[in-house]
């Protein structure tokens, strides 16, 4: 399963609920029922059958440092959960030399992560049914 883009799930609630929430304590409601959502997704997720892969597309975004991660929105997910720790795997796409790639180890300012022996290189073909068929094999699914 893919969930493309997962980032605007959220984008989306806070979109429909901004306006209506007021001010106060009634913003971080907001905020917490957004990183409650998306928690709970990650959990249900988590929670399906071994073979069931599911896969979270996400844009990204750049801190002042240059440090790259997924991109949501308030810090409930960013500095509480640290989203990126709920995951395995964690394939970052770049352009490189004109050919799209996926990062499978982290440059030291990214997120980008696979267990140990999954892949022999750290950058990959940008293709999701290689990706699919390696973590299946590597998982003995």
């Amino acid at each position: 399963m893919v969930i493309d883009d997962a980032g605007y799930l959220i984008t989306n609630m806070f979109m429909r609920g901004h306006s209506n929430t007021g001010a106060g304590n009634a913003v971080f409601s907001l905020y917490n029922q957004l990183g409650d959502s998306f928690w709970n997704l990650v959990e249900f997720v988590k929670g399906l059958p071994q073979e069931k892969v599911v896969y979270f597309m996400m844009h990204e975004e750049k801190n002042d440092f240059g440090d790259i991660k997924p991109k949501t929105i308030g810090k409930l997910l960013d500095e509480k959960v640290c989203l990126e720790g709920m995951f395995t795997i964690l394939l970052r796409a770049v352009k490189e030399n004109d050919n799209h790639v996926f990062l499978t180890k982290s440059r030291g300012y990214d997120v980008s992560k696979t267990p140990m022996d999954m892949f022999d290189t750290a950058e990959i073909d940008n293709d999701l049914c290689f990706v699919d068929k390696t973590i299946r094999e590597y998982y003995g699914l």
